[in-house]
């Protein structure tokens, strides 16, 4: 076996063992919040058998909604000690489940950054109030069109301290700054992303370098958009434990 097989092969089964002996004390449940008389439901993911409150770990979701999906990473994160929260954007209901519902649904919040922030905003604060979160360390990671948020929220200069984009939506607003950022960027990206390619990745780090941001980036060759979905025709699980791992090492860092 390949000696990076090997090494994710290792690691993912120690995630599995984790997360057996862990599955016990995981408390899950909805979250239905309000964002300017609007309703908005999350959902939560909090390992309930420390006594401390656990780091904070906002996950957001595709164009196709808060799923399944999210609520399992959540889950994954909080089987190794974080306390999650996956953000719903699109308000309590709102699922889309066509391409073309979750185009409409997306390209309203790409079209107001304004309200894109302002969910999110509400969404953090949400997140903090729930039982068992840490109050002083946190972080967001999100996938796509959730990876493409993550950088809204950090040019935003939201209070976190790590933001992880997933194959995400990697051009900016015309006249985005990100003079107001805090804490510190990791993008994890495809070499064959079809949505935002290499020359998206390239003009964005020399956007990044200009604007002196700590910020790390891992490209997975040959992986193409949503390398990290399970069950999507871009699936490459290679790039999906690698950069699980890279996720976690990076929140470890600035969150433990």
């Amino acid at each position: 076996m390949h000696s990076t097989l090997r090494a994710a092969a290792v690691g993912a089964a120690a995630l599995v063992l984790a997360a057996g002996a862990a599955q016990a004390q995981i408390r899950t449940e909805s979250v239905v919040y309000e964002v300017d008389g609007v309703a908005y439901e999350g959902f939560v993911a909090v390992n309930a058998g420390f006594d401390e409150d656990r780091p904070l770990v906002l996950v957001i979701h595709d164009w196709d909604g808060l799923g399944e999906y999210e609520e399992r990473r959540a889950t994954m994160l909080a089987e190794l000690g974080y306390a999650a929260f996956a953000v719903d954007l699109y308000g309590q209901g709102v699922r889309p489940t066509t391409p073309d519902e979750s185009r409409a649904e997306s390209g309203k919040l790409y079209a107001d950054r304004a309200a894109m922030r302002a969910r999110l905003a509400a969404a953090l604060e949400t997140a903090r109030a729930q039982e068992g979160v840490a109050d002083d360390a946190a972080a967001v990671i999100g996938y796509c069109f959730g990876g493409a948020a993550v950088l809204e929220f950090a040019r935003a200069g939201a209070d976190l301290d790590a933001f992880v984009s997933f194959h995400g939506g990697l051009q900016a607003p015309e006249g985005a700054t990100w003079d107001a950022m805090r804490g510190d960027l990791l993008l994890l990206h495809g070499s064959a992303d079809p949505v935002s390619g290499m020359e998206d990745v390239a003009a964005l780090a020399a956007t990044l370098n200009e604007a002196e941001i700590d910020y790390r980036m891992e490209i997975y060759g040959g992986a193409r958009h949503s390398f990290t979905v399970w069950g999507s025709g871009d699936y490459e699980p290679e790039a999906d434990l690698q950069s699980w791992d890279a996720m976690l090492r990076f929140l470890d860092e600035r969150l433990r």
